[in-house]
């Protein structure tokens, strides 16, 4: 297959379960499903729900792989793990508490063929947000032509394009401008978080999760990190629709007090794109 999906998750067979049969809507098959299991007890093991999306997924020729993956070391060695069991050229890291809408899969895959960037996401809207408008964080800057590699540092002028992602923001954006999957633009991102499709070879030439040994256990923006260095080697965008909805679960990473972006600065790119 094109591209493999790779998920982490912990002590979420339900909201799991609730991604995986996502999955059965897109348009793209077989897949090649893997999942990165750190629960206190096996998924599998524990939920009914969660074995019966998996059987579903097979019966459509999907394969899905439930790797059993502990003890925890951190978001960063668990993804790094996902990645080491990537074959395909393109691989879409997707949270556990995710729903993709109706051929999101090869909308994000036929973007990322077209602009030959290093990820493109799609930003996950809390629809249980939609009464909450925030217009002062509804800035968008548009890709009006190819997609290119720039640096954004922390606390930057761009480190400021992540407060369109909050709440339901992109959703009242999109609805306004009356966008369709047929009608996408891409715009600039500081990062995605949730829903992202990589170029696995642009990944891993950028390192991709291996400074998970410099950070404690208890972190949290790893995947920040990792597009930061992808999108300053490669260059990073996310679609407008987007069609990625949170589950709007409590999370897993409770101990945020470790982020990686500040607490690595030496791995962060420098202004022609590689890591110090």
């Amino acid at each position: 297959p094109a591209l493999d999906v790779l998920i982490p998750t912990c002590d979420r067979p339900a909201a799991l379960a609730v991604t995986l049969t996502s999955l059965l809507g897109q348009d793209w098959a077989p897949m090649r499903i893997v999942v990165s299991d750190q629960g206190s007890e096996p998924a599998m093991e524990v939920s009914g729900v969660l074995r019966a999306a998996v059987r579903a997924l097979r019966a459509h020729g999907s394969s899905v792989e439930i790797l059993r993956h502990v003890p925890r070391r951190g978001m960063a060695e668990q993804r790094q793990f996902l990645l080491d069991q990537a074959r395909a050229p393109y691989a879409l890291a997707i949270d556990d508490d995710v729903i993709l809408g109706p051929n999101l899969v090869p909308r994000l895959l036929r973007t990322i063929r077209q602009q030959g960037c290093g990820f493109v996401g799609s930003a996950l809207i809390g629809l249980g947000y939609v009464g909450d408008e925030r217009p002062d964080e509804e800035a968008v800057e548009w890709w009006d032509g190819p997609v290119r590699p720039e640096v954004v540092r922390p606390g930057s002028g761009e480190w400021e394009r992540h407060r369109l992602h909050n709440a339901a923001n992109v959703w009242h954006v999109q609805r306004r401008l009356g966008l369709t999957p047929e009608t996408q633009r891409l715009y600039r991102v500081a990062w995605v978080g949730g829903c992202v499709l990589w170029d696995v070879a642009a990944l891993r030439e950028a390192g991709g999760f291996s400074f998970w040994e410099q950070l404690p256990p208890a972190h949290a923006g790893e995947d920040v990190l990792a597009q930061l260095r992808v999108m300053a080697r490669r260059g990073g965008c996310a679609v407008m629709p987007s069609e990625a909805y949170h589950q709007e679960l409590e999370t897993t990473v409770t101990d945020r007090r470790v982020d990686a972006p500040w607490a690595l600065p030496d791995a962060l790119p420098d202004a022609t794109g590689a890591a110090r």
